[in-house]
């Protein structure tokens, strides 16, 4: 019996790609949110920290690139169905982890599947959505990076309370294979989707020949001045990303005291306010598009703004003395940083069949630098506290966006790939 179509469904497998980013960010999340209890069981210190998330980074950086070359060959409903299976069992095999070695290889195996969730999604999002509303949806997909590390705090401290920080592992992994049943129920291609309408259809699949379809030189995009543009943002930003992420919890047991409850009554506070960075980021240039303006002017001027707001809420980072004022001040870092996108740009730039190649290498290369920025932070963190590290943060997005209007140039124009003759 034929089935009526499913309206908006572009938005569900949007928010499909925010749950699977979410649960992405949840098992990563978990390690942080236990540091502190893990660290005084097998008696680790700030260093030994800063290495353990350096294996993860490594292996995340490598095969982001690899991750972007699968998703592209085997496309995105199989590669989402490898990648999700194996960061969630990786996750659950934390459960045997004594040593740093043996946590470095069980992130390190981690670090393998876990890229392959931003790679397809940005993919996905290019497939299922016209230009106009790619930074919106992209917006919404990256929020469940927010919403994971958002939920990490209450649920796995909750589960680490009441039945040991190993039973976190198991149960935040365990999650993934609960989503792969709804991917693998909802998830096809527009052009073929049997709950897709026409009128839906036509929309999403409006200004495709623009976009070739052909398999992406991949010298020519070697070549392009834009690729390596979006790759220098990636270094630029992702160590702030995982700085976010991995230190923040530390930050508060350290600079303020913060025990593992407090940690998750209030920790979670920063990561929901990023989730709104990432849909006010994608919500506010739409809004401004429908003004009038263009694509790039409204995206560079909400991507100044924050360029402009990060580096005082990092300074105020480093002053703060009241720990309500510390979590205002961190979320706004988180919202800043949220808001300002840098996944998105892959999408605004080239053709659907290369986006998950230049999302890959900008997150490979992002990836290994914020690997080696890890084993600074947890050195510095160890002998000079948190200030250096906020300060260095503030800088970082200036540069950024002046790689943003130099190197990738005028936003919402796709450019054509040929071979190089």
């Amino acid at each position: 019996m034929h089935k009526p179509p499913i309206p908006h469904l572009r938005w569900w497998i949007a928010g499909l790609l925010c749950l699977a980013s979410a649960l992405n960010y949840l098992d990563r999340q978990t390690l942080s949110v236990l540091i502190g209890t893990i660290k005084e069981d097998l008696h680790l210190d700030s260093a030994d920290y800063g290495a353990i998330n350096a294996w993860f980074l490594a292996s995340y950086g490598i095969m982001y690139a690899v991750s972007g070359l699968v998703i592209d060959r085997i496309g995105t409903r199989r590669g989402f169905t490898v990648f999700v299976s194996g960061w969630s069992l990786a996750n659950m095999l934390h459960i045997f982890a004594a040593t740093v070695g043996q946590f470095s290889f069980f992130r390190c195996l981690l670090g393998v599947f876990e890229p392959g969730s931003f790679t397809g999604g940005v993919r996905a999002v290019s497939e299922w959505f016209p230009l106009r509303d790619r930074a919106l949806a992209v917006g919404i997909f990256n929020a469940g990076t927010a919403f994971g590390s958002m939920l990490a705090a209450p649920i796995v401290s909750f589960i680490a309370a009441t039945f040991g920080w190993r039973a976190a592992f198991l149960v935040t992994g365990a999650l993934g294979f609960v989503w792969l049943v709804a991917w693998l129920l909802l998830f096809k291609l527009p052009q073929h989707h049997p709950r897709l309408g026409a009128e839906e259809r036509q929309l999403i699949l409006e200004g495709r020949a623009e976009e070739q379809e052909q398999p992406v030189p991949l010298g020519r995009l070697l070549r392009m001045r834009e690729l390596w543009g979006c790759v220098l943002v990636r270094v630029l930003t992702d160590p702030i990303s995982y700085f976010l992420l991995f230190w923040m919890p530390l930050y508060f047991q350290d600079r303020h005291g913060f025990n593992l409850k407090e940690l998750g009554l209030f920790v979670w506070i920063p990561y929901a306010v990023a989730a709104l960075g990432n849909i006010f980021g994608g919500a506010l240039p739409r809004w401004l598009i429908s003004r009038g303006w263009e694509l790039d002017r409204a995206r560079k001027s909400t991507m100044l703004v924050m360029t402009c707001l990060m580096p005082v809420c990092c300074v105020l980072a480093t002053q703060v003395s009241v720990p309500a004022l510390a979590l205002a001040v961190v979320a706004g870092m988180t919202f800043c940083h949220a808001s300002w996108g840098n996944i998105t740009l892959a999408a605004e730039v080239f053709p659907k069949n290369a986006v998950g190649t230049v999302t890959g290498f900008g997150g490979a290369l992002g990836s290994l630098v914020s690997a080696l920025s890890q084993i600074y932070i947890g050195r510095v963190v160890e002998v000079l506290g948190f200030t250096p590290i906020f300060i260095a943060c503030g800088a970082l997005y200036i540069f950024a966006f002046l790689v943003v209007q130099f190197m990738i140039r005028k936003l919402g124009v796709i450019r054509q790939i040929v071979p190089v003759t």
